[in-house]
């Protein structure tokens, strides 16, 4: 008789608990998605903000003079401090190492050059472009394509030698304020210490390297007769956003707690841990990029939880309607029920059970609705699909459990409290 009642309840009631399964279903594919995409926006702002360059810096641990970079008070290397090239690919050994997204080793002088228009002074910057690297088994990338993907080069990008060639100059960038300044252009050759470079592109940046020759760093190591050198090194880590915890000092924690401080990806882990493997430098955090990454993240959850309780509200307030009007229309069956020795407790289990019923229908379709939406909003936004795990399903189908029996609550209450005469009679 129970399943029966229930089955007339549907069959006669389509538009009223269409209503309803549909209200649920739209408040649970937001909820959904929501929830698939904070699961995953973590990882997917980091890499958008390794887009705008590096997190870490490293310089010699033998410092003087404070300077301003990125945000960052780094103090320059002086005179004869260098950071050994070789020892570099020791930073794809730490426990991290697979969250070392690139590095960009740097070494500059400021240094005098010969072009066809006269002689000029400028920095020139020795770097990695794209240099093909290796740690163990491990092959990798590194150079300042990956770390600053906003430097812009209108030619040729150079190659990266690891010795002088012994035919044709070797290539490289000019700054595009250089260039103005002293008329120089693709195809150009400019000479120092009696060498030729040849310029196969202008430098595009915003900043200092505006104004600077840019070469590979095994050439520039070799004009400066310094083999091997390195002042400055770049990277871009993907990193978990910065909190209360990744500021602790971790020799002042208890082992358990240090080795899970150890064990996240955070800025000031990566960095410790860089200075294991290499203990003669400073690792310091550009903390603009941090700072950034949880301004945002924290920003974006707000929003999203703020859309997933607003859809869900509305969810709760349509089964409440629709709920109330099913009934009100129903209120003489309620009535005989009671009055045949239907229990309060009967009466609320059959109303109960629909929206249960409905629950589970409106979230397993708001999950396949939800998931979608997710893909879609990962690949608007990030360009890559966000990943809906399987325990999110168990979440929404309480999550909507949870949201019809709060909205049918109060409807079902006043079903409990109708009168069996006076509802038969007609008076209610």
């Amino acid at each position: 008789m129970f399943l029966r009642l229930l089955f007339e309840s549907f069959r006669r009631q389509k538009r009223r608990k269409g209503v309803a399964l549909l209200a649920i279903a739209l408040g649970m594919s937001i909820a959904t998605a929501m929830i698939a995409v904070g699961t995953d926006i973590g990882d997917k702002i980091s890499q958008e903000l390794r887009s705008l360059g590096a997190n870490l810096v490293i310089t010699p641990i033998e410092d003087t003079l404070d300077v301003n970079i990125g945000g960052v008070n780094l103090k320059p290397a002086t005179e004869g401090a260098f950071i050994p090239e070789s020892d570099l690919a020791k930073i794809k050994g730490i426990f991290w190492r697979h969250n070392i997204k690139s590095y960009a080793p740097f070494l500059s002088s400021e240094e005098t050059f010969t072009s066809k228009n006269g002689t000029f002074k400028a920095d020139l910057i020795g770097t990695y472009f794209a240099q093909q690297l290796k740690y163990g088994k491990e092959e990798f990338t590194a150079g300042v394509r990956t770390v600053n993907p906003w430097w812009k080069v209108d030619g040729v990008w150079p190659q990266d030698y690891t010795d002088w060639p012994s035919s044709n100059p070797p290539e490289i960038l000019v700054g595009s304020k250089l260039t103005q300044q002293n008329g120089l252009a693709i195809g150009d050759q400019i000479v120092i210490g009696g060498k030729a470079l040849l310029v196969s592109g202008i430098l595009n940046t915003g900043g200092a390297e505006d104004t600077a020759i840019v070469a590979p760093l095994h050439i520039v190591q070799s004009i400066l007769g310094l083999p091997n050198a390195v002042r400055r090194v770049t990277v871009s880590a993907l990193t978990k956003p910065e909190d209360a915890f990744a500021r602790k000092d971790p020799n002042k924690m208890a082992p358990a707690v240090r080795d899970r401080w150890y064990c996240s990806p955070y800025a000031n882990s990566i960095a410790f841990q860089i200075r294991e493997v290499l203990p003669n430098v400073r690792v310091e955090q550009i903390r603009q990029v941090e700072q950034n990454q949880g301004k945002v993240l924290s920003r974006v959850s707000g929003l999203m939880l703020l859309l997933t309780l607003a859809a869900l509200l509305a969810a709760a307030l349509a089964v409440s309607a629709a709920m109330a009007a099913t009934i009100l229309e129903r209120r003489q069956e309620v009535g005989l029920m009671k009055s045949l020795g239907a229990s309060n407790v009967a009466v609320a289990a059959l109303f109960l059970t629909e929206a249960g019923f409905l629950a589970l229908t409106g979230a397993l379709a708001g999950f396949v609705a939800g998931t979608f939406l997710a893909h879609r909003i990962g690949n608007s936004i990030f360009g890559s699909a966000i990943v809906v795990h399987p325990v999110v399903l168990a979440v929404v189908i309480f999550v909507a459990m949870l949201v019809t029996a709060l909205g049918s609550a109060g409807a079902v209450r006043k079903a409990m409290q109708f009168d069996p005469a006076v509802v038969l009679r007609g008076d209610a």
